[in-house]
C-alpha cells in the first residue's frame, strides 16, 4: 500500500497541470452545490425547527365577537381532527402613531389579551422582561436583535391608555404584535376574538381548509372574519431562499459535469500518455489491483482536496448570504438558526470525491488489464496516425496545410476529443446561460431606475432632534418642483390598512403628481383611472389567491372602502397595494405624504439638487436613488462563477492540447525537418482545438437557453413575481454575440501556450527523446 501511494503522490506531482485542474473543478462545484443545497434546506429547515419548539399554530382564525361567543369558539374547537387549541383571546385593532420610539410599528397593530406566553399552542419565547400581569403594561413582539435596554418606554395612544413595555418576546407565527394582560385588553374595545388550531393533518393547504371548515361549520354565518396558515407564513419567509437557490444549483450542476469531464479526460490521457510508465510498474511487480489504485489515488488526492477547501468556502459564504436572504422582522430569531445543515456538508464532502473517482473508473481499469509488455511497447513504438484519411481530402479544398492538418488532428483520439468538446459545450452553456441571467436581472434592477432621480422624505435629524418641515403639504410640492433642475414632482404617502375577511394587514399607497407610475412595472391589466381602482403586487396577489378584476374589502380604523384590482406590478412585497390620491383619501382622509420622488432634467447636478433641498427647508432629508444591491449581487457571483467555469473548461482544452502535443512529437519533428515553420506549428494546434470549440459553441448555445428557460421562471416563482415579457425575451443578436464565440475562445485561449511550447520544438529535441 505504501508503494502506491508513493507512486500516486509522484504522479500527481510530474502531472502538476492535471492536479490544478481537477482541485479546482472539484472546488468550484463544491463551492456552489453547499451554498445551493444550504439555501434550498434553508427555506424550510430553520422555520420547521422554530416552529416546531413554539408549538405554532396550524391555523390562526379571527372571529367576529359580535356573532359568536367564546363558549361557542370553544365548543366548536371540539372535533376529532384538532390536535390542540389556544384561545379564544379577545383581539383589537388599534391605529399606532409613527415616530422615533414605535418599534417599527406604525399604522395598524393587532393587540390581544393573553394570561401568558405558555399553552398547548404557540408558546410565545419571552427573551426578555416579563409577561404583563396588570393594566398598563405591554410586551411587545420583536425578535431578539432589538435591545432590552427599551424596557420601561410608555406608548401614548391617540385614544386610550398609556402602555408601557415590560417585555419583549418573539413569535415565528405573528399572531400579535402586542400582547396586554387580559384586565387590559377590555379598555381597548376588542372587536373579535383569536382561535389557534394545531390540526392533526396539517401537511397540505386542502388538509388545514377542511379542518377548519370542520371547526366553523357549526358556527354562525359570518363569524369567521379571517384566517391564516402556517404554510403561507412558511411559503412568505422563505420565498428569498427560493429565488436564489435555482442558479446557484445550476452552476453546481455544470461544476460537477465539467469535474466529470474533465477527471476523465485527465485519467484517460494519463493512461494513454504514460503506458510506458504503466509497463514500467508492472515490470516492477506492481499488480493490476495496485495500478488501479495508483490512479485512482492520483485522481482523489486533489479531488478531495478541492472538495474540502470548496465546502469550507461554501460554509463561509453561506453565513451572510443566509443572513441578508432571511431578513425582515418576520425572520426573526431565524437568524440563530441559519447555517448550512450537516447533511449538505456530509453530501458535499462524500459526493463530489466519489463523482471524480468513478469517472476515473473507465480509464484506471483499461490501465490495469495492460499487460507489461504490450504497455512498453505502446509508449514506444510509432502510432499510425487515424486521421490522415481525412486531412487527405481537407488537403483537396485549397486550405493552407497547417489549418488542414489541424482540423484533422481532432481524429486522431476521438474518445479525447469527445471529452473535451463537452467540457468546451458545458463552458459556452454556462457563459450563454448566465448572459441570459445577466440580462434578465439588469433589466430587472433597472425597472423603473430612472422614473425619479431623488426622493425627498419628510422630517429630518438636527443634531439628534426631529426637525419638521415649516412648509405644508402642497408648499412642499410646489417648492421642490420650482427648484432649478426639477422637471416633475410625485408626492407619496402610505398607510396600514386591514383586509377584511383576512388577518393580514396591508400597506396602501397613495400617489399624487404628473407620474403616479413612478418605478412600478406593469406586468397584467392596466393603470389605475378613477377612484377605487388599485394595483397590486404579484406577491399579493399570489398569497392571498386575488386576480386583476377581483374586489377587495379594505379597513381604515372605523371606515371601510371597497377596491378592484385593475393591475398586478412586479413586486415581491405581499402588502403591497397602490392607488390614486382620492382612493387613498377616502379610505384615510387627512393623510399626509411622506415622501417626494423627483424627476430631474439630464443636465442637473443631483447632489447640488439635494444641497438646495436642505436650504429650502431643514425639516427635509434627501436620499438619492441607487442601483439595485440585490441583482448586482446576483449578476457578480454568477459573473465569477461563470469566469472560473470557463477557466476550467480552458484548462480541460490546455490539457487535452498539451497531450496531443506529446503523443505527436515524432509527427512534428516530421514536419518540421520537411520545411514546416513555427508559425505554421501554431497555427495547426490553435486549429485542431478551434474546431471543437466552433462545435462547443453550436452545441452549447442552445443548451444554455434551455437552461435559462429552465431556472428563471423558477427564480421569479421563488419569490412569487410576474416578469414581464421584455425582461425574458433577451435572445437577440448582441447578446447571442458572446456566447456565440465563448466556445472558440475557451479552445483558443486552452491551446495557445501548448501550441507555441509545440512551435518552438526542435527537430533535435524529438530525435534525442526518441
Amino acid at each position: 500500500m505504501r508503494a502506491v501511494w508513493k507512486a500516486a503522490r509522484a504522479a500527481a506531482r510530474r502531472r502538476r497541470l492535471q492536479t490544478v485542474v481537477i482541485w479546482l473543478v472539484a472546488l468550484v462545484s463544491t463551492g456552489s452545490i453547499v451554498v445551493a443545497l444550504g439555501l434550498v434546506d434553508a427555506a424550510s429547515a430553520p422555520f420547521d425547527h422554530v416552529f416546531a419548539g413554539q408549538r405554532g399554530p396550524h391555523v390562526t382564525a379571527v372571529y367576529d365577537r359580535e356573532a359568536v361567543s367564546d363558549a361557542q369558539l370553544t365548543r366548536a374547537a371540539r372535533q376529532p381532527g384538532v390536535e390542540a387549541v389556544a384561545g379564544p383571546f379577545p383581539q383589537a385593532t388599534l391605529e399606532i402613531p409613527r415616530g422615533p420610539g414605535d418599534f417599527g410599528i406604525g399604522g395598524e397593530a393587532t393587540v390581544v389579551g393573553r394570561p401568558g406566553p405558555g399553552g398547548p399552542v404557540d408558546r410565545v419565547d419571552l427573551w426578555a422582561g416579563r409577561w404583563p400581569t396588570r393594566p398598563g403594561e405591554m410586551v411587545l413582539n420583536r425578535p431578539s436583535d432589538w435591545s432590552a435596554d427599551d424596557l420601561g418606554k410608555k406608548w401614548h395612544l391617540r385614544s386610550g391608555p398609556t402602555l408601557t413595555v415590560v417585555g419583549f418576546a418573539f413569535d415565528l407565527s405573528h399572531t400579535a404584535d402586542v400582547w396586554v394582560a387580559p384586565d387590559q385588553i377590555a379598555a381597548l374595545h376588542p372587536n373579535a376574538s383569536q382561535m389557534l388550531y394545531r390540526f392533526r393533518d396539517a401537511s397540505s393547504q386542502s388538509g388545514l381548509r377542511a379542518g377548519l371548515g370542520e371547526v366553523t361549520a357549526g358556527l354562525p354565518e359570518g363569524a369567521l372574519t379571517g384566517s391564516q396558515t402556517y404554510l403561507a407564513l412558511k411559503h412568505r419567509i422563505g420565498s428569498n431562499a427560493r429565488g436564489y437557490a435555482p442558479y446557484l444549483m445550476a452552476f453546481g450542476v455544470l461544476g460537477i459535469l465539467v469535474a466529470v469531464l474533465i477527471v476523465a479526460n485527465v485519467v484517460a490521457g494519463a493512461v494513454v500518455s504514460g503506458f510506458r510508465h504503466i509497463g514500467i510498474l508492472k515490470a516492477l511487480g506492481f499488480t493490476p489491483g495496485q495500478v488501479l489504485g495508483v490512479y485512482l489515488s492520483m485522481i482523489s488526492l486533489p479531488a478531495v482536496l478541492g472538495c474540502a477547501l470548496g465546502t469550507l468556502a461554501g460554509n463561509l459564504l453561506a453565513k451572510p448570504f443566509l443572513q441578508f436572504v432571511f431578513t425582515g422582522p418576520m425572520s426573526g430569531m431565524l437568524h440563530d438558526k441559519l447555517g448550512i445543515a450537516p447533511w449538505v456538508n456530509l453530501l458535499a464532502l462524500l459526493g463530489v470525491p466519489l463523482v471524480c473517482v468513478l469517472a476515473a473508473l473507465g480509464p484506471s481499469v483499461r490501465a490495469q488489464r495492460l499487460p507489461a509488455v504490450r504497455a512498453i511497447s505502446a509508449g514506444s513504438a510509432p502510432r499510425a496516425g487515424r486521421a490522415l484519411g481525412i486531412q487527405r481530402r481537407l488537403a483537396g479544398l485549397r486550405l493552407p496545410r497547417s489549418v488542414s492538418l489541424g482540423v484533422g488532428l481532432p481524429f486522431a483520439r476521438p474518445a479525447r476529443s469527445a471529452l473535451t468538446l463537452a467540457a468546451v459545450v458545458l463552458g459556452v452553456t454556462t457563459v450563454t446561460f448566465a448572459t441570459g441571467l445577466a440580462a434578465t436581472l439588469t433589466g430587472y434592477g433597472n425597472a423603473g431606475h430612472r422614473a425619479y432621480d431623488v426622493t425627498v422624505y419628510v422630517g429630518g435629524q438636527r443634531h439628534g432632534k426631529e426637525v419638521h418641515p415649516t412648509h405644508s403639504d402642497r408648499q412642499l410640492q410646489s417648492m421642490l418642483g420650482g427648484l432649478p433642475g426639477a422637471s416633475g414632482v410625485t408626492a407619496r404617502a402610505d398607510d396600514e390598512a386591514l383586509l377584511v375577511g383576512t388577518t393580514q394587514v396591508v400597506m396602501f399607497e397613495g400617489r399624487r403628481g404628473p407620474d403616479p407610475h413612478l418605478d412600478s412595472v406593469l406586468t397584467r391589466g392596466r393603470w389605475t383611472h378613477r377612484t377605487g381602482e388599485v394595483l397590486a403586487s404579484s406577491a399579493f396577489l399570489r398569497r392571498n389567491e386575488v386576480g386583476v378584476g377581483d374586489r377587495l374589502r379594505l379597513r381604515k380604523g372605523a371606515r371601510e372602502e371597497v377596491v378592484t384590482v385593475v393591475g398586478e406590478t412586479m413586486d415581491n412585497d405581499d402588502r403591497l397595494i397602490i392607488g390614486t390620491w382620492p382612493t387613498m383619501t377616502a379610505l384615510i382622509p387627512g393623510e399626509k405624504p411622506i415622501a417626494y420622488h423627483v424627476k430631474l432634467r439630464e443636465d442637473t447636478d443631483i447632489k447640488a439638487y439635494a444641497r438646495a433641498v436642505a436650504a429650502a427647508d431643514e425639516g427635509l432629508s434627501v436620499q438619492l436613488t441607487e442601483p439595485n444591491s440585490v441583482t448586482g449581487a446576483i449578476v457578480g457571483s454568477a459573473t465569477a462563477l461563470t469566469l472560473m467555469l470557463s477557466l476550467v473548461a480552458s484548462l480541460g482544452v490546455f490539457n487535452t492540447a498539451v497531450l496531443n502535443t506529446h503523443d505527436r512529437r515524432r509527427d512534428l519533428g516530421m514536419l518540421k525537418s520537411i520545411g514546416m515553420t513555427p508559425g505554421q506549428v501554431t497555427v495547426m494546434t490553435v486549429t485542431s482545438m478551434a474546431v471543437l470549440g466552433t462545435l462547443g459553441s453550436v452545441l452549447g448555445v442552445p443548451l444554455g437557453i434551455a437552461a435559462y428557460e429552465a431556472v428563471i421562471p423558477r427564480m421569479a416563482a421563488g419569490i412569487d413575481i410576474t416578469l414581464p415579457s421584455y425582461m425574458t425575451d433577451v435572445w437577440h443578436a448582441p447578446i447571442l454575440a458572446l456566447p456565440a464565440l465563448a466556445g472558440v475562445l475557451i479552445a483558443v485561449m486552452g491551446a495557445l501556450v501548448p501550441a507555441r511550447r509545440a512551435a518552438r520544438l526542435t527537430v533535435a529535441e524529438v530525435l534525442h527523446n526518441e
